[in-house]
């Protein structure tokens, strides 16, 4: 499988894509065209996602087809030459995918090698399941479970901060608590601006930031660019 995992579409005070744009430039070398899947866009139009990133892939010269368009959104799926999943609502998304059947269908498809590009939602869902997810459940899917291109979990937009005044959880309890009811899973806590490269069956962290590792009876570690990252395949 070949799969850029990204956390983030926008670092903050930055234009939309800007940060990660060469990144997937360079990740589809050769692409002429992507399959985009807009299903996590709530606030605003499948069309307009769809123009919001054709106008950042301008840059790398790789056309968007949005799969809002097609009447068969599995066929189109299979045709793929690459697929892209954006960010949103991970319920939003996950619910359209699932009634599209597409989980099954991208999964079969990056599995022969074709690329994938994610970002927040559109990388939290290539994991076994969301509930690793930040996003409110806004509607109900048909499951928690996801593509499972990946073994472990992503927290994309992963924060250390526990803001002044602020009495709730921190997002590593929250996590915690993941594993303390899921004990075979390991999480990551994927910092903004970061991302995971899938490919050749190795896995690489690209990002100045360190990743938070989790899983119930292992003391909660950080790895960094360079690090060997195996145990998590």
């Amino acid at each position: 499988m070949n799969l850029l995992l990204i956390s983030n579409s926008t670092n903050a005070g930055e234009p939309y894509l800007q940060y990660p744009i060469k990144n997937i430039g360079n990740f589809l070398a050769g692409v002429k065209e992507v399959v985009f899947i807009p299903y996590a866009a709530v606030t605003f139009s499948y069309a307009e996602y769809e123009a919001k990133v054709q106008a950042r892939f301008n840059e790398i010269g790789i056309k968007v087809r949005s799969i809002h368009r097609a009447k068969d959104p599995r066929k189109m799926i299979r045709e793929a030459e690459a697929i892209c999943v954006g960010g949103g609502n991970t319920f939003a998304l996950t619910k359209k995918m699932q009634q599209q059947g597409l989980m099954k269908a991208i999964l079969n498809k990056i599995k022969q090698g074709t690329p994938y590009v994610g970002w927040s939602a559109g990388s939290n869902v290539t994991c076994p399941t969301i509930c690793t997810t930040n996003d409110m459940p806004i509607v109900e899917p048909e499951s928690f479970k996801a593509i499972g291109a990946v073994k472990f979990q992503i927290n994309p937009h992963y924060l250390d901060a526990n803001p002044e005044g602020h009495a709730g959880e921190t997002r590593e309890q929250r996590i915690l608590e993941y594993i303390e009811a899921n004990p075979r899973r390991w999480v990551v806590g994927l910092r903004e601006g970061c991302m995971l490269h899938l490919h050749d069956g190795k896995m690489e962290l690209i990002g100045s930031r360190p990743m938070r590792i989790f899983k119930k009876g292992v003391e909660t570690f950080e790895v960094n660019a360079g690090d060997d990252l195996s145990f998590l395949l």
